[in-house]
């Protein structure tokens, strides 16, 4: 029986992790996209950057607003509908013969992925032990992480090759996969907020209401300002090159081995945070990376050394990840697919705001002065993940307080 049990846990987290996959490889369809729609329909600028703007907040800021919804009411079915709607409708925007129905499409692809991200990740926390719930998330986040870096490539390939008609092939997988999702019984897992008290009595006891959570609201900063650095890295690392006068190949492989780097870390973050403690996952990996990523932006010039180092920092950056979202789950059992979508939505956008922060400095002084700057926001969010209790210490404290 427990055997039986073990090969149901690991197929569950091996379809989390592969639904994510989807979802983040539909989630990166518009930067691919997006020059053949602007010829297509003749879009601007600026609602190029509305268009950008609309799916960034709907899939992603979004997070937190689905996930309380979801812990509210405990809407597991809706696994079975968010990667269908990611997948048909960022699809068909390809194919989309006005800016109204290009908008609502993308709009409809970026509801669904706003809703599977919280919902998965409160069921990843369902169908494993609190032992192994970082291991498992770090499968999950890889699964992300693998298929937002594969897709720019296979939709460049779908469209040189077939054209935007050919992108209606790539609902398939999506469909796929809520098929397995269906018989593998995740809409049928209770995420109802009767059982969420039931197994975490002692936790619910002890942690404080989400809105009143001064630990939460602490550890979406450090994570905001985590992103920061992983945003704006991603981001101005190519432009900083190309004015270097490297060649774009040469840009290209560097975010690919950043990329890479931050799938590694992805999948063992988790694991490590698991035996050496949430806290000390997150604030090692921070502190290590200050001196990494500050050896690269010394000379970025291409070199074994150079790669190295940008793969490793690409590592410690994104293995904070699937801690970061068991810590927050821990932090608020009561609310556990709010606080995922506050880790993978709402503090990675701001993130986003922080890299903005990057650029303006970096017109100022200069874009590799600025990125130097912006590592100060790894020790800020070292500093104050001090601050945040651990979980489990504090709640057996509350515990034993109310007991006496």
């Amino acid at each position: 029986m427990e055997k039986e049990f073990r090969k149901s846990t690991v197929f569950q987290v091996s379809l989390l992790g592969t639904g994510h996959f989807f979802s983040d490889f539909y989630a990166n369809f518009l930067p691919a996209l997006l020059p053949v729609v602007m010829i297509k329909l003749g879009l601007s600028l600026t609602l190029s950057g509305m268009l950008v703007m609309a799916y960034s907040v709907l899939s992603s800021v979004l997070q937190p607003v689905s996930g309380y919804i979801i812990d509210k009411y405990g809407y597991s079915w809706l696994i079975l509908v968010t990667t269908p709607v990611s997948a048909i409708f960022i699809c068909l925007a390809g194919l989309a013969d006005s800016k109204l129905v290009l908008f609502l499409l993308v709009g409809l692809a970026g509801l669904g992925s706003s809703i599977f991200h919280p919902l998965a990740a409160s069921l990843m926390g369902k169908v494993v032990t609190a032992e192994t719930k970082g291991t498992a998330m770090s499968v999950f986040v890889f699964g992300g992480n693998a298929g937002f870096a594969i897709a720019p490539a296979v939709i460049m390939y779908c469209l040189t090759v077939w054209g935007t008609a050919s992108l209606l092939w790539l609902i398939i997988p999506g469909i796929i996969f809520t098929a397995a999702s269906y018989f593998a019984g995740l809409h049928k897992v209770d995420i109802s907020p009767a059982v969420r008290l039931e197994q975490n009595t002692a936790a619910a006891v002890a942690a404080a209401p989400w809105h009143k959570s001064r630990d939460l609201l602490l550890l979406n900063v450090v994570t905001a300002l985590r992103s920061w650095m992983q945003v704006a890295l991603l981001t101005f690392l190519p432009l900083l090159l190309v004015r270097a006068g490297q060649p774009s190949a040469v840009a290209a492989t560097m975010v690919t081995v950043l990329l890479l780097g931050a799938a590694g870390g992805s999948l063992v973050g988790g694991w490590v945070g698991d035996r050496i403690g949430r806290k000390a996952g997150v604030i090692g990996s921070m502190a290590l990376c200050l001196p990494v990523t500050y050896l690269f932006l010394i000379d970025i010039s291409p070199s074994p050394m150079s790669y190295l180092l940008l793969a490793v920092s690409g590592a410690l950056l994104q293995s904070t990840a699937p801690t970061s979202v068991v810590w927050a789950q821990e932090l608020i059992p009561g609310n556990a697919a709010m606080a995922s979508g506050m880790m993978l939505g709402l503090a990675f956008g701001l993130g986003g705001v922080g890299a903005a922060i990057t650029g303006a400095l970096g017109d100022r002084i200069g874009l590799e002065a600025a990125l130097m700057w912006s590592l100060l926001s790894l020790a800020a969010a070292a500093v104050l993940a001090v601050a945040i209790s651990e979980p489990g210490r504090k709640q057996a404290e509350r515990v034993a307080e109310q007991s006496l």
